[in-house]
């Protein structure tokens, strides 16, 4: 069964420009995820999916494949992720490979590990699912969070839950934004990400750092010697 990792890095990102190959931690940030994808031996194939031909030279550079340059309609600032990996799995099979798992890696998720590659994988296998993928629990409890209306007051989204506990409320969590294992026809198909077909891969808090902006990027930073610099995991 072919496995292949396809890692989106466009070259338009606003909030952070050229961020996908801005150097963190003594490398393009682009590497990590490369590097991470590479060392786990888990892939026959690791592709990086851009529009950007510094960005694809940067990328071969550190073992990654470009076979295709991703078009226009697939590269602006609103193109959800999903299509971008359907066509890539589509451009592979028209060139005649026909992976049957892809692992979306995102480029900018410099604390992937290779243990979690692996482990989210396996719950992908044992349970049949459609899509794996790693999720963290908040930090607070959202069922007691609130909105704050222009004149600063106070509005409670559940007020129901003011005099609630924070241990009897139910935990949520979101997506950690490092990675997602999925089936080709899932991809393919559109299937969502979020939904009961899908397995989630717990890991802490401590180690998720989605990076958008620049406070994301400075915050990544202070963490990278503690996540990075003390586990074999991460470097190569």
């Amino acid at each position: 069964m072919s496995r292949v990792a396809v890692i989106p890095a466009r070259g338009g990102s606003k909030r952070i420009p050229r961020k996908n190959i801005k150097m963190f931690y003594g490398k393009p940030m682009i590497a990590w995820s490369i590097e991470a994808a590479i060392n786990s031996g888990m892939f026959d194939r690791v592709i990086v999916s851009t529009d950007d031909e510094e960005i694809a030279s940067v990328a071969r550079s550190y073992g990654a494949e470009t076979p295709f340059m991703r078009p226009a309609d697939l590269s602006d600032d609103h193109t959800p992720t999903i299509p971008v990996i359907a066509h890539a799995i589509q451009t592979l099979t028209d060139q005649g490979d026909q992976p049957q798992e892809v692992c979306c890696i995102y480029a900018t998720a410099p604390f992937i590990s290779i243990d979690d590659l692996k482990g989210a994988h396996k719950l992908l296998a044992a349970s049949g699912s459609r899509y794996s993928f790693t999720v963290t629990e908040f930090p607070a409890p959202i069922f007691r969070s609130f909105q704050l209306h222009d004149d600063a007051s106070v509005e409670m989204f559940w007020p129901e839950n003011f005099n609630k506990r924070s241990q009897d409320l139910p935990r949520a969590f979101h997506d950690a934004g490092q990675f997602y294992w999925g089936v080709s026809e899932a991809w393919l198909n559109g299937d969502v990400i979020f939904s009961s077909a899908s397995r989630a891969y717990e890991i802490p808090r401590w180690r998720v750092q989605d990076i958008d902006t620049v406070d994301d990027w400075a915050r990544a930073e202070l963490m990278a010697p503690e996540i990075i610099g003390t586990s074999s995991a991460y470097e190569s």
